[in-house]
């Protein structure tokens, strides 16, 4: 048996799965974010051993037989989270996450420095780790004084797990002090932020070993042999690995809390100025591009939450399929954006409300701007020579047809929809275990069956285009308003 835990934002989700990569059991556990002020995004990083606790008692409770078999486990996890521990381990205050914006300054003070997007292959963007410690440097000098180490959130659940400080590639890749294309802990960027090499990890491939399960937590959990703790990945690589998307080519889109549009590459091909995200890849020799919108489904919920009701109650009053781009234009940028804009201090607005427009209409506003946001991923990612022909979509928005019809007609892209079943990050971590402990990873790393494909609507995707063109006109005139 092998174990994915997959650490998110809002909690914590375990998959079991068999030699053959077959789901066995699953189970999940919340955690919660604090927002103290604005800007601001914070987590315990005790909630999620506290979480990862309560999923392996249920797991222990509803197939103890299958969980005394456990051979290896594989980490997946939110990126760009600084946990900070003094030399006891100690965790020195609330981690601060990928979606916290307070190191606006720190982040372009950096991405200005010599040498930085050149090695690093990105963007400095304020939710990455770097200039988080700029920040408790300048803010909290006492805490900052005072740190050893610095982990990633899934590799704090690994220093429980193991005893080790370790992490791999794709998630340090996030942190603006790898040398992406060396694989390897980048002294010239750990100096452009005043952090030193001894304070970082060590570093694996996601599908290598990390170290074994303590034999406390085995005894606890009722396993009887020794456990290899894999390498993982940060979410969208794990993810990338649970639907197979490894070679040139292959691509995916989320609709998740935030969105992504992510193509897999067989080399480190960065292009910084694009804010398209280059990162390795959790398997060796392998990188992929990516173009992130910071809120997908978040607008939704926003949305439901502001008319009193709930994000599938909103979905679900939508038609099947669109008959063509609705009369109000909406832009997500509720916690500012990234690709392609790199900018923390835009906000989201709706343009040409009127007085009989009611909840359909502003539902299907939310959906096409984030649709549109994506398309300015995708337009990111070709202008550095990705090609896509079709991605599969995987994310909670992908329950709503009417959502994929638009995005695939706003994209102009088929979108390859996955048979029921198990896929994405935590099914992308047990295999990362399995590759851990002998498996071949182009075995056990195939893409899911299809259940459908959506084409883009033919008659509408002249319409949608001329909507995406006034949609992408907005943002210079809404960012001299807003800022």
């Amino acid at each position: 048996m092998y174990l994915g835990l997959d650490l998110g934002t809002s909690g914590l989700r375990a998959l079991l799965v068999d030699e053959n990569g077959a789901p066995v059991a699953s189970a999940e556990a919340p955690c919660t974010v604090q927002h103290p002020h604005p800007g601001w995004s914070e987590q315990d990083p005790t909630e999620w051993i506290t979480a990862c606790e309560s999923a392996m008692a249920r797991l222990r409770a509803e197939v103890p037989e299958a969980l005394a078999a456990l051979k290896g486990i594989g980490l997946s996890g939110q990126m760009h989270g600084a946990t900070l521990l003094d030399k006891s381990d100690r965790v020195l205050r609330p981690c601060i996450l990928w979606n916290d914006t307070r190191a606006a300054a720190e982040a372009a003070a950096l991405d200005g420095a010599p040498d930085v997007r050149a090695l690093s292959g990105n963007i400095v963007f304020p939710g990455f780790t770097a200039p988080k410690l700029l920040w408790v440097e300048a803010h909290e000098p006492e805490i900052f004084a005072q740190i050893a180490k610095v982990l990633l959130p899934k590799d704090y659940l690994r220093l429980w797990l193991t005893g080790a400080h370790v992490s791999d590639m794709s998630d340090a890749a996030g942190t603006s002090w790898l040398d992406v294309g060396a694989r390897d802990w980048s002294d010239r960027l750990l100096s452009a932020s005043h952090m030193r090499r001894d304070q970082m990890p060590r570093l694996v491939e996601g599908s290598e070993t990390s170290g074994r399960l303590r034999a406390e937590l085995a005894s606890d959990w009722g396993v009887t042999g020794p456990v290899e703790v894999a390498g993982g990945g940060g979410d969208n690589a794990a993810a990338a690995c649970g639907v197979g998307c490894l070679k040139e080519g292959d691509g995916f889109v989320s609709l998740g809390t935030s969105g992504v549009l992510l193509a897999a590459k067989d080399s480190f091909a960065p292009a910084p100025e694009t804010a398209v995200h280059s990162f390795c890849h959790a398997i060796p020799d392998t990188w992929y591009q990516m173009g992130v919108i910071l809120a997908a489904t978040d607008c939704l919920n926003w949305l439901a939450g502001t008319l009193g009701d709930t994000p599938k109650a909103l979905a679900g009053a939508m038609p099947d399929t669109p008959t063509g781009p609705a009369p109000v234009l909406f832009l997500p940028y509720l916690s500012g954006e990234r690709t392609p804009h790199n900018d923390a201090a835009m906000r989201g607005a709706f343009l040409g409300l009127d007085i009989g427009h009611d909840r359909r209409t502003l539902t299907q506003a939310v959906m096409e701007g984030v649709g549109f946001a994506l398309r300015d991923n995708l337009e990111a990612l070709k202008s550095t020579g990705t090609d896509l022909s079709a991605v599969l979509a995987i994310g909670g928005g992908t329950g709503s047809r009417f959502w994929l019809e638009s995005l695939a007609t706003i994209l102009d892209l088929p979108l390859k929809l996955p048979a029921q079943g198990e896929f994405g990050a935590a099914l992308g971590a047990a295999r990362l275990a399995m590759a851990a402990t002998g498996h071949s990873v182009t075995d056990i790393m195939g893409a899911p069956q299809v259940a459908t494909t959506i084409d883009p609507r033919a008659d509408l995707t002249p319409a949608y285009a001329e909507a995406y063109a006034k949609y992408r006109a907005l943002y210079p005139s809404l960012k001299a308003v807003l800022t």
